[in-house]
């Protein structure tokens, strides 16, 4: 097909002609083992832009300045927007569930995480695979390449 007949086909953006996102499993650590002993992946799935705007509104914080504290704006707490993306990237282990809420002794599913991988490689890596599955860490020539194939 040549490059003018497909800038001008707009067909390919209809929403009955897009990819789904699809569940992607991957491991974040060695210490979660089968019977088998094998490592267990997690299993992520990407969010909407719609979900991922909700979160980023979840995670504004006021600035407060002069002694009167007057509000002057808002800022992002980087660190919580990120671990909410990754908790609702996670579809499994599932950190919302009652069970593990009570097994870590924790009511918050970020907490939960952090407690369960508290060795800081492993949530790192967690967050990265999150931020990867999102389509956070694409750059242009992986995008480049991508059209190429």
């Amino acid at each position: 097909m040549e490059l003018s007949q497909v800038v001008n086909d707009l067909s390919f953006f209809l929403p009955e002609n897009v990819e789904e996102t699809e569940e992607v499993a991957r491991p974040v650590s060695r210490r979660f083992k089968d019977k088998e002993g094998k490592v267990i992946p997690f299993r992520f799935k990407a969010i909407s832009t719609a979900r991922v705007e909700e979160i980023e509104k979840m995670c504004m914080e006021p600035v407060y300045t002069g002694s009167r504290k007057k509000k002057v704006g808002e800022r992002l707490n980087q660190a919580r927007y990120m671990a909410l993306i990754a908790v609702e990237t996670t579809l499994y282990p599932n950190f919302r569930s009652a069970e593990l809420r009570k097994a870590y002794k924790q009511q918050d599913p970020i907490e939960v995480a952090k407690k369960m991988l508290h060795v800081a490689g492993e949530y790192a890596e967690w967050l990265h695979a999150a931020n990867e599955i999102n389509g956070f860490d694409d750059t242009l020539e992986d995008l480049e390449e991508a059209a190429k194939n």
